[in-house]
């Protein structure tokens, strides 16, 4: 008996629908592309609910006669591929004729179309894949397009949509990917009745980015016009100081098609080399335009993803645009543009700059025609005489050590006191450490807080600041005890605790001048979605001015750090804790943040702040070791000292 079948055409369309709409932002990628390729001029989009229980896209573009209506809903069908030829010069953002057939397979679909000059348009609709008559009906021309509960019929996959907050921003990014891609196009966004973005179609690419980012970050761009291997490369790139703590504002375009290359990312990153800091990435909009026939763009279902033919040309293409805006704008100097010969200097028949008048040409790389030799220097062919010093002896290092230990009775002092605990012998330490080995703590977590047998808390009273050491290490008396203290590590605990207790508004500061961060639309919903942590963090902020967040007060032990930097950290690691929830996400980021802000080595400090730091960490049994487990403080009593000198045995 044959155990194949043949799937029902309602059940296939379910699943090819699958492939090309995953979420409401799937859908308008799809239909806004159609509006491009249609010649529109204006297009608006509109959504409820995210895009789940509404959607509408309204253009301006050439519309659809009636008898093309009711064909543009069947599955591969299209105006824009009609041999086989055609898939290697493609020019239009849409060409596989599916996305019309999977909407409509999943949802609730009116159309009123009219081309320019008919006198009336045709109005349709289509639910689940059951469609009505094509009527006649008044409209404008172009093309309105009604989507209406998306996954109806598709419950299971209804049920794993993300919040109203998330889809949404997922429409708004694509819809501001697309409004950068095609300056010369009016876009409109709203949202459940509200403007939420709007550019003026004027052609200018700077206009669109203004639109997208802001005026803050248009003005930290400059520009990018370069040609080479038939590759134009176009748009705007980051000044250095101004790079982004990720890959968010990083924006390749295709042939007027937003897709996400690594390539491409490569390429600028390595351009930005020795310009940025470590943990900072450029920020970019660049066009890139070459023949169609020198990229696959049918690798993915939504698009998102092109395949080059050549990719190292791609790579120098984007590579060479950037160190070429560099130069023009005076962020290179000539000789950091010269390609160098470690091996003997530059042979003359080389000796030009790379970006000359014809930057398409790179020069190669200048390979050494031998091995270098290196020789050993006599003492009197030096040009000055060292004087190696004779070795000295240098004392033992103190390490940390287990609270419990079971030792060799030759480690014992057997003839102690009755009166007095047993205790360890004189013996050199690096017999001592070679028994027992210190304690380490895995990086990333916390050590358990340091308690005596009997559980009462340590008392240190009168502590007196004895100096500090290596400019890092603070030396206190209490009594008959030396304390010494790792400050860095001592403040970076005090501050995560404060932190972590969620009570820093005692702490706030209003700013003189608020703070202006530009975030992504995840990472502002965030924060949004997480307002009374942050007030309870000590920050104030003003979401009125989406997507830029505005920081009006903050806790002062913040006041010397770049608050832009901590906020886009803060924000970015309470998405990541948003899409993938884990217990410690806000840990590291509070260690992240206590860290930073903590007093460093070689700082300055008087006596007195010296002295409020020993009595903090003396005082409070939870600052025993930093966040990551690293001890902030040893004590070593008058006895264990005076055994060290041999004054008693």
């Amino acid at each position: 008996m044959s155990v194949i079948s043949v799937l029902d055409k309602s059940v296939s369309e379910l699943i090819a629908a699958g492939e090309v709409i995953e979420r409401p932002a799937s859908v308008i990628k799809e239909l806004v592309e159609n509006s491009i390729d249609a010649g529109a001029k204006r297009i608006t989009v509109e959504i409820r609910d995210g895009g789940t229980s509404f959607m509408k896209i309204t253009d301006d573009g050439c519309g659809m006669s009636a008898e093309d209506v009711p064909k543009a809903f069947l599955r591969h069908a299209t105006s824009k591929v009609k041999e086989k030829i055609d898939l290697e010069n493609i020019h239009t953002l849409g060409f596989r004729g599916e996305a019309l057939a999977s909407v409509a397979a999943v949802a609730r679909i009116q159309v009123m179309t009219r081309c320019p000059g008919d006198a009336f348009g045709s109005q349709y609709e289509i639910a689940g894949g059951e469609d009505s008559k094509v009527i006649e009906c008044g409209c404008p021309e172009g093309t309105m397009i009604m989507i209406r509960d998306l996954f109806f019929n598709v419950p299971a996959r209804r049920k794993f949509m993300k919040k109203e907050t998330s889809e949404g921003n997922a429409v708004s990014q694509i819809i501001q990917k697309i409004a950068i891609s095609h300056p010369e196009i009016a876009f409109k966004f709203i949202r459940n009745h509200k403007l939420d973005f709007h550019s003026d179609g004027t052609g200018e690419l700077i206009s669109a980015i203004h639109a997208v980012y802001g005026k803050d970050f248009a003005r930290d761009l400059i520009p990018v016009d370069h040609e080479q291997d038939g590759i134009s490369v176009k748009g705007y790139v980051i000044k250095p100081l101004f790079a982004k703590n990720n890959r968010s504002f990083q924006n390749f375009f295709v042939n007027g098609r937003y897709v996400k290359s690594k390539q491409c990312s490569v390429a600028i990153e390595s351009a930005y080399d020795t310009l940025l800091m470590t943990g900072k990435f450029p920020a970019c909009v660049l066009m890139l335009n070459m023949s169609p026939d020198s990229l696959d763009v049918n690798i993915h279902p939504s698009k998102a993803e092109v395949r080059f033919s050549e990719e190292k040309q791609v790579i120098d293409a984007v590579y060479f645009a950037v160190k070429n805006a560099f130069l023009k704008n005076g962020l290179l100097y000539e000789f950091q543009t010269k390609k160098a010969d470690w091996y003997g200097g530059m042979p003359e028949t080389q000796e030009k700059h790379v970006f000359a008048t014809q930057p398409s040409e790179p020069m190669p790389l200048p390979l050494p025609t031998e091995t270098p030799k290196f020789e050993k220097l006599n003492q009197s062919d030096m040009p000055f005489q060292v004087q190696i010093p004779d070795p000295v002896y240098t004392p033992p290092k103190w390490e940390a050590l287990p609270k419990s230990l079971t030792l060799p009775e030759s480690f014992l002092d057997v003839e102690a006191e009755p009166e007095e605990e047993v205790s360890v012998r004189a013996v050199p330490f690096q017999q001592l450490h070679q028994h027992y080995e210190d304690p380490v703590f895995p990086p990333e977590q916390s050590a358990p807080p340091l308690q005596n047998e009997s559980q009462e808390t340590v008392q240190f009273p009168d502590l007196q600041v004895v100096g500090e050491l290596f400019a890092n290490y603070v030396i206190v008396q209490s009594g008959d005890n030396m304390i010494m203290i790792d400050k860095h590590a001592a403040h970076e605990r005090i501050i995560f605790e404060k932190l972590r207790k969620e009570n820093c508004k005692q702490y706030q500061q209003m700013l003189l001048t608020p703070c202006k961060v530009l975030l992504t639309l995840d990472d502002f919903s965030a924060m949004e979605e997480q307002q009374p942590l942050l007030d309870r963090l000590g920050f104030q902020a003003d979401f009125s001015e989406k997507p830029y967040l505005i920081i009006q007060a903050a806790p002062y032990f913040f006041a010397e750090m770049d608050l832009d930097e901590i906020i886009q950290e803060v924000a970015h690691n309470l998405y990541l804790g948003k899409v993938d929830p884990q217990s410690h996400a806000l840990e590291n980021t509070l260690h992240d943040l206590a860290c930073k802000s903590a007093i460093r080595a070689n700082d300055k400090n008087t006596v007195p702040e010296m002295l409020s730091l020993a009595e903090q960490v003396c005082n409070h049994e939870e600052i025993r070791h930093c966040p990551h487990g690293r001890p902030v403080m040893f004590v070593m009593s008058k006895r264990e000292l005076e055994k060290q000198f041999r004054r008693i045995v």
